[in-house]
């Protein structure tokens, strides 16, 4: 692991294209049969296998031309009624008469002035006959010549009987013939009169004449108008139909054989309308679409680009660690999805609910951040749609997508903590919420809530929230143990008191030992009160002082009773480098057991570059040119709040041990002095603690020593404390 580790480090760039390129690849395989398009062997008769849905949307032209053709043949002919028609036939008449009573008073008129030209002989020899009906015929049709081609065409159109009795009749007869032609011309054409009934209207003009009190010979004369006066007064408009055709066939709404759409049910024979529509869609002939594939690997591609776009900030390191969780998290997440599209059916739609649609985004917010979170909801919604892609286009899948991302997106609304720490916050956001808009969703579906199949459509969906919360819970730890070396587990086994290294320090160096636990205490306690690392802090502190095994009586809390400080006998460079040597002999030690980098770090940084002041002291009695610089820990400084507090608690633990009576007042100003003057020495600079957490801190350390030292503690009213002061 370390060496894969190492291999990550010196080629970053590679690492990422080759790790992302297979994760692609897996997510590529495994949605890949769901995304083929199976090619069919169908005939007419036959019984589906299976339920066969539209593989794409496609307009199925021969319907919508049906459809049109039926929708122009449904329009009503257009026709265009001209109410004046009547007033132009009846003017034909009423000017027909009128020229008949002209025509018979000039030939009378002529006829009397011809008479009075005449001598009595030739008066009494009656030898001036009077005009006759041909004459008046020939001055009626002279008179039509002044008429226009319309009205000419009507005169002429009566037969020559009609001219020939017209005008034996007398005024008043002549009169009731025009009065009765106008009055049964006028209330047959006040209807509307087409080609297809204008037979009838002159029938029924006829039959009304009958019930007149005219004549037969004066019926017959107005018969003749009839039959010629009473035309057809709506036409029909071609024009004006194909228009409304037109518009017939441009509203009829093209068929569509929509994606999804269930051609024929498993079981039912195939008809040949259904057989039409699957040839339509391409789905018998040996080339299939390969657009979703292409559209899935442009997806993947496409979300590489995304998570480049989201890390792009970080450091190679980073970068590929979330790479690697997203990488894991995404193709178990896709895999079980994919389980779960298998076994569902027509009958167990409801399957796919159970999904723990919520773990993935859930695991990569508190592991990694928000943004990866929500991009894993994203696209958990996004790949539904190709592993469910027989049911594109359906109501099923926008509902499905629809939960699958609300449920991923409240997932990543909880606080980046162990869910055991949230449990009500977290019950609302993975379970309740997606189960209230589950039941929002079979609303809009329109399906009642007691439907069995909607119970268990909400039953399975509540399942799958509960199931991702208690994965996430259960599966915690261990996703901790993989991913960093100081999970909860590897801490509590480290801080077991039978661990080899605590078993070794408290036989070779038991001063250490007791020392350690106390920095513990303290350490864990103050860190708690700003909110850190606890449990770290206190394995840390455990071991911070694992290098004083090596030489062990050569630090004063391990020397017995009486015995005579072995650094007496030496120079201060030596003892300084004896001193120095428990950081690097405990890295050292610890490195060899693998211990999590936090602990290592607290170890190196534990005194960070301080003053070893008593021996600086004695080593610039010695030789003035000494400088601090000499007698400094090699660092670095904390950088961690954790490690800023184990420096304090360090020194003081240490010192308040030492120091004679102890009273709360001076363990409270030796605290306060050692905290001022490690942030006048720029101890703290390289750690992110602020004011605030350092007033919190120092307050718990006092607690703390005040509670461990309290039987050695005396109070003010006494002597010799006021002697101390």
């Amino acid at each position: 692991m370390k060496k894969f580790q190492r291999l990550l480090k010196i080629y970053p760039k590679s690492s990422f294209i080759v790790l992302f390129s297979v994760f692609s690849v897996i997510l590529f395989l495994l949605i890949f049969g769901s995304v083929k398009q199976n090619q069919l062997q169908l005939q007419v008769g036959q019984p589906a296998e299976e339920t066969i849905r539209a593989s794409k949307t496609i307009e199925n032209a021969t319907e919508t031309e049906n459809k049109r053709q039926l929708a122009e043949e449904a329009v009503v002919p257009e026709y265009s009624f001209q109410a004046d028609l009547k007033e132009t036939q009846t003017g034909y008449i009423q000017r027909l008469f009128t020229f008949i009573t002209a025509v018979n008073d000039e030939t009378k008129t002529a006829y009397q002035e011809a008479l009075a030209k005449l001598t009595p002989e030739q008066l009494a020899a009656n030898t001036l006959a009077e005009p006759g009906v041909e004459e008046k015929i020939a001055a009626l049709k002279k008179k039509f010549e002044t008429v226009d081609e319309n009205a000419l065409a009507f005169y002429q159109s009566l037969p020559q009987v009609f001219f020939e009795n017209i005008f034996s009749l007398s005024a008043t007869e002549l009169s009731r013939v025009e009065d009765e032609a106008v009055t049964l011309i006028d209330e047959a054409m006040d209807g509307r009169i087409r080609e297809t009934n204008l037979a009838q209207a002159k029938q029924n003009a006829l039959y009304d004449l009958q019930l007149t009190t005219l004549s037969n010979e004066l019926q017959q004369q107005v018969r003749y108008l009839v039959n010629q006066g009473i035309v057809e007064n709506e036409f029909y408009n071609e024009k004006r139909t194909e228009e409304l055709q037109q518009q017939a066939r441009d509203a009829v709404t093209p068929v569509m054989i929509y994606q999804g759409e269930i051609i024929v049910r498993e079981g039912n024979q195939i008809d040949a309308k259904a057989l039409e529509k699957i040839e339509l869609l391409g789905m018998t002939k040996q080339n299939t679409s390969i657009f979703p594939l292409v559209a899935l690997g442009m997806l993947l591609v496409f979300q590489v680009f995304i998570f480049w776009f989201l890390t792009y900030d970080r450091s190679w390191t980073e970068k590929l660690r979330q790479a690697s969780i997203y990488a894991t998290v995404m193709i178990a997440s896709i895999a079980v999805m994919k389980l779960f599209q298998l076994f569902q059916t027509e009958q167990l739609n409801y399957i796919a609910q159970i999904f723990p649609v919520a773990f993935a985004p859930l695991v990569l917010t508190i592991f990694c951040n928000r943004r990866l979170g929500m991009l894993a909801a994203v696209f958990q919604m996004l790949f539904v749609c190709f592993l469910y892609f027989s049911q594109v286009g359906t109501t099923y899948l926008l509902v499905l997508g629809a939960i699958y991302l609300f449920s991923g997106t409240m997932a990543t609304l909880v606080r980046r903590h162990r869910l055991a720490t949230q449990a009500g916050r977290a019950f609302v956001w993975i379970i309740l919420m997606p189960f209230l808009f589950n039941i929002i969703m079979v609303t809009y579906q329109g399906i009642s809530l007691f439907d069995k199949t909607t119970l268990m459509t909400l039953l399975c969906g509540f399942a799958g929230s509960a199931l991702a919360y208690l994965l996430s819970v259960g599966l915690h730890p261990y996703i901790e143990l993989v991913l960093y070396d100081d999970s909860d587990l590897v801490l509590n086994e480290l801080s077991n008191p039978n661990h080899p290294l605590l078993k070794e320090l408290l036989e070779k160096a038991p001063g250490t030992y007791h020392h350690s636990m106390m920095v513990a205490n303290l350490s864990a306690n103050a860190v708690a009160e700003i909110g850190g690392r606890s449990l770290l802090t206190r394995v840390a502190c455990y071991y911070h002082d694992i290098g004083k095994i090596k030489h062990p009586n050569f630090f004063v809390e391990n020397l017995p009773n009486g015995a005579e400080n072995p650094h007496n006998f030496l120079l201060p460079e030596d003892s300084k480098q004896i001193i120095f040597a428990h950081v690097t002999d405990g890295v050292k030690i610890l490195e060899k057991y693998q211990m999590p980098q936090m602990v290592l770090d607290i170890c190196w940084q534990h005194h960070g570059t301080t003053l070893m002041q008593f021996f600086y002291v004695k080593a610039k009695e010695r030789n003035p040119e000494v400088t601090e610089a000499d007698f400094r820990y090699p660092g670095p400084k904390p950088q961690t709040r954790e490690a800023a507090v184990v420096s304090i608690a360090d020194s003081c633990e240490a010192a308040v041990r030492a120091m004679d009576h102890p009273t709360p007042d001076k363990v409270k100003t030796f605290v306060h002095n050692i905290i001022a003057k490690r942030i006048a020495d720029g101890q703290f600079d390289e750690c992110d603690l602020t004011m605030k957490e350092i007033r919190l801190m120092e307050k718990s350390i006092v607690s703390g020593l005040g509670s461990t030292f309290h039987s050695r503690i005396k109070y003010p009213s006494l002597k010799s404390e006021g002697t101390e002061k």
